[in-house]
């Protein structure tokens, strides 16, 4: 922020406020409808910003590949004094949350003061937006519906175990026939195998809830497999696009965004 003159030079001039803003990073994807679907979170984060009589500077999206903006193009926009809390617009912590990102960061933000959030899972409002993704028919009769928690799967082990436990927690909260973790990469068992798994144990139907943030490959991938296996339903990504797909956006998501840089701002402040 520039400072401004005072009319007549006779007042004394305040000191310039330093530049604040807000990053969120994406993945990335050469699926034109991710970047599309992530963009749309911009005013809603701005929306629900308003809604909380929160104050937060304009959200801006960067990416680790695949989509531009990148995380270099973004950070050598602020000033030399700028105070920037950086969030990962990721649902579980793993590689890119813990490592990729803070290493990209380190690069590129000289003289920037940078205070790195959490991704924004596991959070409970998560579970609530993919509880209101499933159909009807799965919500009146839980005990006889068998869901199947569908994410990306990691390399990390942690992020994989994070999945599972939020499984866990889903079926004890709802009541659910059974909750079975699931991955579309990387580690198993894959959403099709879940889906089996729960007929064959006696689920009167299968419903699949897509723990990802946008469309693209992966969710492209559950769907389709988990159809094929007999699934009665799949529900669309958190960010759907085009925004009809799923009644738009989840709300929920830019509230964890929003609660998610709450806390980084506490842990800034408490490390001046």
């Amino acid at each position: 922020m520039r400072e401004r003159g005072v009319p007549g030079g006779s007042s004394p001039r305040r000191p310039a406020e330093p530049e604040r803003a807000f990053v969120a990073v994406a993945h990335g994807s050469s699926d034109p409808r991710a970047a599309a679907a992530i963009g749309a979170l911009v005013p809603l984060v701005a929306r629900r910003a308003k809604e909380r009589g929160l104050s937060a500077p304009e959200l801006e999206i960067a990416y680790l590949g695949h989509a531009a903006p990148s995380v270099p193009q973004v950070m050598r926009t602020f000033g030399p004094d700028a105070q920037v809390r950086v969030l990962p617009l990721l649902l579980t912590a793993a590689y890119h949350s813990k490592t990729d990102i803070p290493r990209m960061l380190a690069r590129v933000s000289t003289g920037v003061q940078v205070t790195y959030g959490e991704p924004l899972g596991p959070h409970p409002l998560l579970l609530r937006a993919l509880e209101r993704r499933l159909p009807e028919t799965a919500l009146q009769n839980p005990a006889e519906t068998g869901v199947v928690l569908a994410a990306a799967g990691s390399s990390d082990p942690e992020a994989n175990a994070t999945i599972a436990r939020l499984a866990a927690r889903w079926q004890a909260a709802a009541g659910w026939f059974a909750v079975r973790p699931a991955y579309a990469s990387a580690t198993g068992p894959t959403p099709a195998q879940a889906v089996t798994e729960l007929r064959i144990a006696g689920a009167r139907r299968v419903v699949v809830a897509s723990y990802l943030l946008a469309p693209g490959l992966f969710a492209d991938r559950i769907r389709d497999a988990s159809l094929a296996a007999g699934a009665a339903a799949v529900s669309p990504a958190l960010l759907p696009w085009p925004p009809a797909a799923g009644g738009g956006a989840a709300p929920e998501v830019a509230d964890v965004l929003l609660d998610r840089y709450t806390e980084a701002g506490t842990r800034e402040r408490a490390a001046a």
